[in-house]
């Protein structure tokens, strides 16, 4: 029977599709500052604050315009905050994205818990879906201002640079072309398959806490009884025996769809055929049971994700720094990843521009990044972990005694206290503007 797409198997088309780079008769050579290898959202946010702070920065991404499968789109507000402050918010917003009120977990048309992100102070009082091409085209279009920008994508690194045994630069090729960057600091924010990671030596740290998979897939809902643009739209988990449905809206009549299965569960449910998981699904969103019984055709429309959590032994090295995904790896649940991607990234900048100007790239300057954020991560892992459990769990008190007791809480200052945890993770993390330079020469003609 046709398997579902797998990450690696969308990779591995990608690199098929793309256009063969002709043979080169020497690498180009680049020097930055900064070399930042991914242009994901902590990458590209990490950029921006370098360029602001006057240094030269080289990305290197392994795509072109964004040829990748986006699937995290759930922007919380503490990352709307900070882009808002960044000047790329509206710009990002502008190519389309859809609020979300509410995050609610729904079983048998009851609401077993209902978080209401309008509690929240004006202006970032909502979760918003938001294709993340829209924020790196213009997260890219910012960068591009500056002089000391270099964006080379189409290139995959393939090693590491090292000068007497410290990290000095990254070596890459593909459809761009072969190319070296020397840099004072290589920053890893290739995601949680992170090849800069692998390079180095460092393990990833993986674990299986979540002990599941994701099925994902989308919908087109456009027909006459879809929601129009300034509808209440809400993120909800449908509970549906041990499988819980994630669901949302995405831009702009798309619908994102996620169904946990136990880890390697799938193999059973797909044993039965494809009608029998379609009517699995249809059962779990009801509202959806049409949609999905007419678009999904083939076990090609839908993609198994594997989720899992994890640790990098160490985020630092001599000439070397891992943020995001690559320093840790986080399960979908409470729709956490890019927030915490681009926190690290404004927490990060202050370090790498010290850094830069005492010139000291060494694996101990760098580590106090790990040093200041290891406590914001294992929190967010310890309440991914019971945002886990409320979801999976079930009998008397997950059905009736907890929407009893969820009601309570939203009455005290607890309630108020755990979502501003959620929306916003640690408040103190703000834009180091004191690093920034006044008048950093910008490219001409633009």
């Amino acid at each position: 029977m046709e398997s579902p797409r797998t990450e690696a198997t969308e990779q591995t088309e990608r690199t098929e599709q793309a256009p063969r780079s002709r043979p080169a008769l020497a690498d180009e050579e680049f020097t930055a500052d900064i070399c930042v290898v991914g242009a994901g959202p902590a990458g590209l946010v990490l950029a921006l604050l370098l360029l602001k702070s006057g240094l030269r920065v080289a990305v290197v991404e392994r795509a072109r315009a964004h040829q990748r499968e986006f699937r995290g789109e759930i922007l919380q507000p503490g990352a709307l905050r900070l882009l808002d402050h960044l000047g790329v918010l509206g710009g990002a917003r502008a190519r389309g994205a859809h609020e979300h009120t509410r995050f609610r977990l729904v079983e048998g048309g009851r609401a077993l818990l209902d978080i209401d992100y309008r509690a929240l102070p004006a202006p970032h009082d909502y979760l918003l879906s938001i294709p993340q091409a829209h924020v790196l085209d213009e997260l890219l279009l910012h960068c591009e201002k500056y002089e000391g920008f270099t964006y080379l994508d189409g290139r995959r690194v393939g090693a590491l640079l090292r000068t007497d045994g410290r990290i000095t630069g990254v070596a890459a090729d593909g459809p761009g072309g072969a190319c070296t960057v020397q840099a004072h600091v290589v920053v890893g924010a290739d995601g949680r398959f992170s090849k800069v990671r692998r390079l180095a030596g460092i393990e990833a740290g993986r674990t299986e806490a979540f002990d599941l998979d994701v099925l994902w897939f989308k919908l087109t809902d456009d027909g006459p009884g879809s929601r129009d643009r300034e509808a209440v739209r809400d993120v909800q988990v449908f509970r549906a025996g041990q499988s819980p449905v994630l669901v949302y809206d995405s831009w702009p009549d798309r619908v994102q769809i996620g169904w946990t299965l136990p880890h390697k569960g799938f193999r059973d449910v797909a044993a039965k055929g494809l009608d029998h998981v379609k009517e699995q699904l249809a059962l779990a969103v009801p509202p959806y049971a049409g949609l999905i019984r007419e678009q999904i055709r083939s076990m090609r429309d839908l993609s198994l994700l594997d989720v899992f959590s994890g640790r990098a032994e160490r985020w630092a090295d001599d000439g070397l720094v891992l943020i995001g995904d690559a320093a840790h790896t986080h399960s979908p649940i409470g729709a956490q990843g890019i927030n915490l991607a681009i926190q690290d990234a404004v927490l990060l900048h202050p370090l790498l521009v010290a850094s830069h100007r005492a010139r000291d790239a060494s694996g101990r300057f760098l580590s106090a990044f790990e040093r200041t954020r290891s406590a914001d991560i294992e929190q967010v892992m310890r309440l991914q972990r019971l945002q886990s459990r409320a979801m999976l769990s079930h009998g008397t008190f997950a059905t009736r005694v907890r929407p009893k007791l969820a009601a309570l809480l939203r009455r005290t200052p607890a309630y108020r206290k755990v979502l501003d945890r959620i929306a916003f993770g640690n408040p103190s993390i703000r834009v180091a503007e004191e690093c920034f330079v006044p008048d950093v020469p910008e490219r001409r003609n633009r």
